[in-house]
């Protein structure tokens, strides 16, 4: 199997709708979907944030992710969607540290992610992004999310990971060390990407 391969799921409850958007997005392509251009298409910079609230939106947030391709990470579509992705993590409305592909409605294996680790804590966008190694032990920290408004929870991560992903530049994959509070936004955003939510991990949950 390539790094492009993947497989999907199909879960009890998913609409047609929902099923065929699935299958759209596992194939390996070199180019974006209609409904993916149309989303980034939009003249406004801000993208919705789907929310469990709304049931079409929940079952695209519990839906694996596909792969950036070469002739994906070099299209003018990426480069919207990397800047759509910071604008709408960043926005007043929602004040963020991370957002994932699926949480706009792009069902991409990428995400931004605020770097605390880094001088001026910037932004940065990560495609075909993984973590394939953690250390230590897991410390229990408080998180919410984008796509579940009004909750917190406990929920226990490692503060040691190294990730992989694509370099767009150069289209190479490498590797990096990430530790502390970034390791756990890493962490969080990483399994969106996988249709899996901080609160299928949370030991507990309260209202805000």
């Amino acid at each position: 199997m390539n790094k492009y391969e993947k497989r999907f799921r199909v879960k009890p409850g998913m609409t047609i709708l929902a099923v065929m958007l699935l299958a759209s997005c596992t194939a390996p392509k070199g180019d974006w979907t209609r409904e993916e251009k149309q989303l980034l298409g939009a003249r406004e910079d801000v993208m919705r944030v789907l929310t469990v609230n709304n049931q079409e939106d929940s079952l695209i947030l519990r839906t694996s992710c596909t792969w950036l391709s070469d002739e994906d990470l070099q299209s003018p579509e990426f480069r919207n969607l990397s800047e759509k992705l910071v604008a709408t993590v960043t926005s007043p409305e929602q004040d963020g540290v991370g957002i994932a592909g699926p949480q706009v409605g792009i069902l991409r294996r990428v995400i931004a992610v605020q770097r605390f680790d880094k001088e001026g804590e910037p932004f940065e966008v990560y495609p075909n992004i993984a973590v394939i190694e953690t250390r230590g032990e897991t410390v229990e920290g408080p998180e919410g999310c984008l796509s579940i408004p009004g909750w917190r929870g406990m929920v226990p991560r490692y503060r040691d990971i190294t990730i992989k992903y694509t370099v767009p530049e150069t289209l190479c994959d490498t590797t990096e060390q990430v530790t502390g509070f970034t390791a756990v936004i890493f962490q969080h955003e990483n399994d969106h990407l996988a249709g899996i939510l901080y609160t299928d991990r949370a030991t507990s949950l309260s209202e805000r």
